[in-house]
């Protein structure tokens, strides 16, 4: 076996040693002009290559915008804006068709575009699906994106950018594209003060202290970021609600960003304190079943509505961790989220009610309550009432099973909640890409149908016949310049909005077009950055919680506390879940321990109940195992565990020997900041192998 184990390593050495013989030889120059990050993925740099230069400014001489007049604004901005960095020159806006080479933009109502008879497949898309087409207008040669709806053509007007940026062919496009989620949000855990929870940016984007008076121009290079990945929805404030967002003070501040992002595509939506009846409406009572309350809400409904048309809607978090809910009058989620969705039902809205509950008198398994909570409900929500449920059972953790609700309630949509801010996975500071993550939980089958039942199926309704899906993801953002903290944070933003668009789509493919648009386009730039990309979160895994511990951390969820047992509650504890002992390690959730496997369909729960059949990621995660078990490797245990840390610790100092082999093929400024980031990774893996390995040797009593 040590062969085997050694390979790879070589071969990566190799890698690392060829590409820095290749920047050298290839006399690679340092970027000129430095970068702060601002940009994200819409730099628009000069495109390289004279044969494609050639091609694209043939194929996009003159523009032609027809939309209504809010969009067109935006659309024809982005183009001339986008345009004129990838072309070098300003492509003349004309009214109509007059010459070969016209890119042509517009809805199914515009004139150019309903005279082109493609109004079937428009309609077929729907108002946020487009197509980019050749075609012949008058005789002459144009290049169209059309749409049902002006949302779909702004997007579709991202897409091609997208194109010319990452540097494809545009000779024979015949694109069709629609969202695969109807709903694809950003959660931002803002709060009023201007503080974020689990923010590692800086400070909240809306200066609440400002609004409505002073908007912050930056809001609108949001807004052109998230229509760029067609996201069409943000939760403004944080789900630990502050009840004082629902007054009319508050609410004249959400209208104002409501008014900035509409042209974007962007619906805005706030997060609801429960008790907002008694703390700000005077009530005696929060009591979803008392007409007062109910009468409340909706008097509250109309007024939101009356500032903001397009209102999205609520999001709800009730007792969970603290916050007020329907339950402590005795009632269920489902007269909770029931009584809202009434009030919101007339002007449109949606109640998105999250499913993150633990209380130990329903299951002291912390990861089973929200099933035992909401399963039984199923059937009993309105239409527009939404589960919001995190992709795993636990919270954010590195690596977790898939959360057991997904297929369990096939009468109620479920909102996928994926958290984008590394709460658990290095804050801003570690490089860790999180596509591979979130691919392996949309690929898992949950066979809640039978084979091919992947929670993909399920989240886009098509397993369960679903109309109103939707997708969740806690934002990133905050008031640094480069928006993320960490410039490699931002391929995370992305990644979530191309995956709420098509979760189908690879790692591979999103990390290519983003390392594209962010940072290069040579071939050689391009490899390297995504070889180190999408090895960094099984890298981030292996130095923290390998084999599928988990929760090994402190309060302020960064720092290495496998010790750490947190006297206020027991499943606020790393103890509690690794539950190291001299027998050996890890929480037994079999059918002999917890029975959480039970709350997944078969065969799952049969395979995860056997150690022998369980996939080794989550072999802690399901069992507590002994320090000699023996793994599929031959190894025991114990030397897996030792080996995953160690092997963690390399992978980390390799990423950023990864990186110093780029120095000179990026900007100065922004490789400088990565490489200091990279610098605190490598010594907080090498801090999270010794302070484990020595915690759990204690235990064990083996050496490492």
């Amino acid at each position: 076996m040590a062969a085997m184990s050694v390979a790879p390593a070589a071969r990566a050495r190799k890698f690392r040693a060829c590409l820095a013989c290749i920047l050298t030889l290839a006399g690679v120059p340092t970027v000129a002009r430095a970068e702060d990050g601002s940009d994200l993925w819409l730099r628009y740099a000069a495109v390289e290559s004279p044969v494609l230069l050639d091609a694209y400014r043939r194929t996009i001489a003159s523009l032609v915008v027809q939309q209504s007049p809010a969009t067109a604004a935006i659309v024809s901005k982005e183009l001339a804006r986008g345009l004129k960095g990838l072309l070098g020159a300003e492509v003349p806006a004309r009214t109509s068709v007059t010459g070969d080479g016209a890119l042509v933009v517009g809805t199914a109502t515009s004139p150019i575009v309903a005279a082109l008879g493609w109004n079937a497949v428009l309609k077929e898309l729907g108002p946020e699906g487009f197509v980019i087409r050749h075609t012949l207008i008058g005789g002459r040669r144009a290049l169209v994106i059309a749409s049902a709806g002006d949302r779909g053509a702004l997007y579709g007007t991202f897409h091609l950018l997208r194109l010319l940026s990452t540097g494809a062919s545009i000779a024979q496009l015949d694109v069709r594209e629609r969202p695969r989620h109807q709903l694809r949000l950003l959660n931002h855990w803002d709060n009023l003060n201007g503080s974020i929870e689990r923010g590692y940016a800086g400070r909240s984007l809306w200066r609440w202290e400002e609004l409505p008076a002073t908007i912050d121009p930056r809001l609108h290079d949001y807004g052109r970021a998230n229509a760029s990945l067609g996201l069409n929805g943000t939760v403004l404030n944080n789900v630990n609600a502050n009840a004082q967002s629902l007054t009319a003070a508050y609410i004249a501040k959400a209208a104002a960003i409501a008014d900035t992002l509409r042209p974007y595509g962007l619906k805005v939506y706030l997060s609801a304190n429960f008790a907002a009846p008694g703390t700000i409406g005077g009530l005696a009572t929060a009591d979803p079943l008392d007409p007062a309350v109910q009468r409340w809400w909706k008097d509250k409904a109309a007024e939101i509505y009356k500032a903001i048309p397009d209102f999205g809607g609520f999001l709800v978090k009730a007792n969970s961790e603290g916050q007020p809910g329907p339950q402590d009058y005795q009632r269920t989620h489902a007269d909770g989220a029931n009584m809202l969705a009434d009030a919101l039902k007339p002007h449109g809205g949606i109640v998105m009610w999250r499913a993150f509950v633990y209380d130990a008198s329903v299951d002291p398994d912390r990861i089973k309550r929200a099933y035992m909570e909401f399963v039984p409900l199923d059937g009993t929500f309105r239409d527009n009432v939404i589960v919001q449920t995190k992709n795993g059972p636990l919270d954010f953790m590195p690596r977790e099973p898939y959360h057991a609700v997904f297929g369990a309630m096939p009468k109620t949509p479920n909102v996928v909640e994926l958290q984008i801010t590394q709460e658990y996975l290095g804050h801003s500071t570690h490089l860790v890409y999180l596509a591979p993550m979130w691919k392996e939980f949309f690929d898992t089958d949950t066979f809640a149908r039978g084979p091919g039942s992947t929670v993909a199926k399920i989240a886009d309704g098509t397993l369960q016949g679903h109309t109103v899906t939707a997708i969740a993801g806690v934002a990133n953002t905050g008031n640094e310049r480069n928006w993320t903290g960490h410039h490699f944070a931002a391929a995370n933003w992305y990644v979530f909005g191309r995956l709420a668009w098509n979760s189908s789509l690879s790692s591979e493919a999103i990390a290519d077009e983003w390392i594209r648009q962010t940072w290069s386009r040579r071939p050689e730039t391009v490899q390297a950055i995504a070889t180190l990309m999408l090895g960094s979160r099984e890298a981030f895994v292996n130095y923290t919680m390998p084999l599928g511990l988990h929760h090994l951390i402190g309060g302020d969820h960064y720092a290495v506390m496998p010790e750490n047992d947190d006297k206020r509650r027991l499943d606020w504890s790393a103890t509690y879940y690794h539950r190291a002992d001299a027998k050996g390690v890890g929480f037994d959730r079999t059918r002999g321990g917890s029975g959480a496997v039970d709350q997944y369909f078969k065969p799952n729960a049969d395979r995860w109940n056997d150690p022998k059949t369980t996939p080794e990621k989550f072999l802690l995660w399901f069992h507590h195992l002994p320090w000699d078990y023996r793994l599929p490797s031959g190894q025991t245990l114990w030397q897996g565990i030792v080996a995953h840390y160690r092997r963690g610790a390399e992978q980390a100092a390799d990423i950023e020997r990864d990186w110093t082999a780029l120095k000179g093929s990026v900007d100065d400024e922004r490789y400088a900041a990565v490489a200091a980031r990279l610098r605190q990774q490598t010594i907080d893996a090498a801090a999270w192998r010794d302070k484990c390995l020595a915690y759990f040797a204690q235990f064990s009593k083996l050496s490492y």
